[in-house]
């Protein structure tokens, strides 16, 4: 299962990172031979996704590594961590963006004047949001069906690309067909471009952060859990719920009451099930850990 679903992300990561192999080369070129600034700041971004590719692949073979001695459970978290890191990356690129976008307006008003961009890079803008949805659908698809954080994380670095390629097309368009004077339209989409960016990095970054700090599951998944706990026969009062997540996989601690009459081997079989019940529900690879305890007599029906 895990060797699975290391190739499919494997495989979506890497047909990503030769697109913005070929995006970086092909925006860089328009954008110097385009006089534009925005594709510029573009081709930057996509220069950066190849970091994030490369490391986003690094992940996937160290978070698939099965349980061992000293990680008993799982490399989860490695997958969580570098979710964070490639928020924290976007969030720069962001920046970078709003920077550069904000110099350009600047010498405008300073009476430096900004060049008219070319129609290669209007061009090239439009390809790169075609290339950049498609590999956004193909990517948050893949994702979902392996539920890999950093893989989701990857989908959304395409959307946020799309989206900037996007505001890249809508400023220079605006710039080469409107005239000379609206040339800032250049700088103006990207820093609304980076507005973006930012916002998808910060998403991450909190999801993330969210997650290493051992926040709980939503109450309504921990409703689901009691509840399924409470449907198995001989089990009574289900309590002391803990939960986490562990990378993509979820911790869940409990306790339940039973019979007291039991047999330590009744009694056993009774938490066999309840922690089949949670693994058939959220997974194989679900921690689930079972504190048995009897019945107290002021209970017994």
């Amino acid at each position: 299962m895990r060797q699975c679903r290391k190739v499919e992300a494997n495989k979506v990561t890497l047909i990503g990172t030769m697109g913005n192999l070929i995006l970086a080369i092909i925006k860089s070129l328009a954008g110097v031979f385009g006089n534009s600034a925005a594709m510029i700041a573009d081709a930057i971004n996509s220069i950066t996704d190849l970091f994030t590719d490369l490391v986003t692949l690094f992940t996937i073979h160290i978070s698939s590594r099965p349980k061992d001695s000293n990680h008993k459970y799982g490399h989860g978290k490695v997958e969580t961590l570098t979710t964070a890191l490639m928020g924290g990356l976007i969030f720069l690129v962001g920046l970078g963006v709003l920077y550069t976008a904000g110099i350009g307006i600047f010498n405008q008003f300073a009476g430096n004047g900004i060049e008219t961009p070319g129609l290669i890079a209007l061009w090239v803008a439009l390809f790169s949001i075609a290339i950049k949805e498609i590999l956004y659908r193909y990517t948050v698809f893949t994702g979902r069906k392996i539920n890999s954080k950093v893989v989701m994380a990857n989908a959304w670095n395409h959307r946020s690309d799309a989206l900037a390629s996007i505001g890249v097309a809508l400023g220079i368009g605006g710039a080469i067909f409107l005239g000379p004077q609206w040339v800032i339209l250049d700088p103006l989409a990207a820093i609304v471009v980076s507005f973006f960016i930012i916002r998808v990095a910060v998403l991450l970054i909190w999801e993330s952060l969210l997650e290493l700090i051992e926040t709980s599951l939503s109450p309504d998944i921990e409703n689901e859990i009691l509840h399924l706990a409470a449907s198995v026969e001989g089990v009574y009062d289900p309590h002391a719920l803990r939960t986490r997540r562990v990378g993509n996989d979820i911790a869940v601690d409990l306790h339940i009451c039973v019979n007291p009459l039991l047999s330590i081997e009744e009694a056993h079989k009774i938490s066999e099930a309840v922690e089949k019940f949670i693994c058939m529900k959220y997974g194989q690879e679900t921690h689930v850990s079972i504190h048995t305890e009897p019945l107290k007599k002021s209970d017994r029906l």
